[in-house]
């Protein structure tokens, strides 16, 4: 005899409740489990395009890890001392360039200027920050980066826990399918495929384009000259999830540091506009209508608003979390939306067949 649906929900409840608080428990723990299984299912769908070409799930496993192996080694001998590098560079950069702009709007717009003025109150104090807490906060996001994202867990765990997720990621699919309810296996699989199809368009489509937009910006940014394009680059790329934050930001950090630098030489601060401007372009026609697509179905507000939740409460493993628990809650909310306008809360008893108000309805269809 199946539980009433009362004792269901009062179980679903409890079970949702103790894995939040497990979660939530062991926190920062789970971080390099989190990291290996978001690349295996990012990756998933490249070893079963080389299990259909008729390689078995071991070998395109092993051709995986290798290849991805080589990349990652790569990146971090040519790339990541560089960013770090021109990182450091800026931030101690800042409080020169604020009193380069502090010069700037007090020669051009003295008006501004005055001793107690706005401005002039908010160029100084941010300058005094910058000053004297910029390096320390730096030095303490590093840290604390580098605790969470230690050699070993870089090196070690992340790789191992995303080889074995891969290789056993059909098995483990099929699993939880065979451990669902059977009165509610049907919804549930419908479900899970709506919220797969959803993180496959959004997770695997947008992280493509923000890895090809961060290449983008900061390969032409170093071109044109600007001295910190790489870093510039890879913040506009890793903000692109969110729509036009991404090159807001980029646009705003790298045309501000185009004024400094290239003052007087329209030519290039007006091709480093350019830049984003194409980069716009590109990803808005091209890129995320192909590699994303129109019906993803997450709302940019609605992104923003879990990550500042997810990550308040579980920290940098939360912000990990927040775009594919975002996704879900979408589907979810679509589903119980579209069971609320099919129920007797939303249609009440007036709009039923039998009813006086739902015969007049038929009958008026009927003539």
């Amino acid at each position: 005899m199946a539980l009433s649906p009362k004792k269901q929900l009062q179980f679903w409840g409890i079970f949702t409740v103790l894995s939040s608080v497990v979660l939530y428990a062991l926190g920062d723990v789970l971080l390099p489990f989190v990291l290996g299984g978001a690349v295996a299912y990012f990756l998933d769908p490249v070893a079963d395009r080389l299990e259909d070409s008729g390689l078995s799930r071991a070998v395109a496993t092993a051709l995986i890890t290798v290849a991805s192996v080589l990349i990652f080694v790569v990146i971090a001998l040519a790339v990541l001392p560089q960013l770090i590098t021109q990182a450091v560079s800026l931030i101690d950069t800042m409080p020169q360039l604020l009193r380069d702009l502090q010069s700037f709007v007090n020669t051009r717009f003295p008006s501004l200027m005055q001793e107690n003025g706005v401005v002039h109150s908010a160029l100084v104090a941010a300058g005094e920050f910058l000053q004297t807490k910029g390096p320390q906060l730096f030095q303490g996001a590093l840290n604390s980066a580098m605790s969470l994202l230690n050699v070993v867990m870089l090196l070690v765990i992340v790789p191992v826990v995303a080889f074995y997720l891969l290789l056993d990621w059909d098995r483990m699919v099929a699993e939880v399918d065979h451990l669902l309810p059977r009165d509610h296996a049907p919804i549930v699989r419908k479900l899970a495929k709506q919220i797969d199809n959803t993180l496959a368009s959004f997770v695997r489509g947008m992280g493509t384009v923000c890895l090809i937009l961060g290449t983008y910006y900061a390969v032409s940014l170093m071109l044109v000259g600007l001295q910190f394009g790489l870093v510039v680059g890879f913040i506009a790329g890793l903000v692109t999830f969110i729509p036009y934050l991404g090159a807001l930001i980029g646009g705003t950090l790298a045309i501000g540091l185009a004024l400094f630098q290239f003052w007087g030489d329209w030519l290039s601060i007006g091709l480093v506009a350019a830049i984003f401007a194409i980069g716009q372009m590109v990803e808005g026609n091209v890129l995320t209508p192909k590699l994303v697509g129109k019906s993803v179905g997450l709302h940019p507000v609605w992104l923003l608003l879990a990550l500042t939740i997810f990550g308040a409460l579980f920290g940098f493993i939360g912000m990990l979390v927040a775009v594919p628990v975002a996704a879900a809650i979408g589907v979810l909310a679509r589903f119980v939306s579209g069971q609320y306008m099919t129920s007797l809360l939303y249609l009440g008893t007036s709009n039923q067949p039998g009813s006086d108000t739902g015969q007049r309805a038929t009958d008026d269809k009927d003539e």
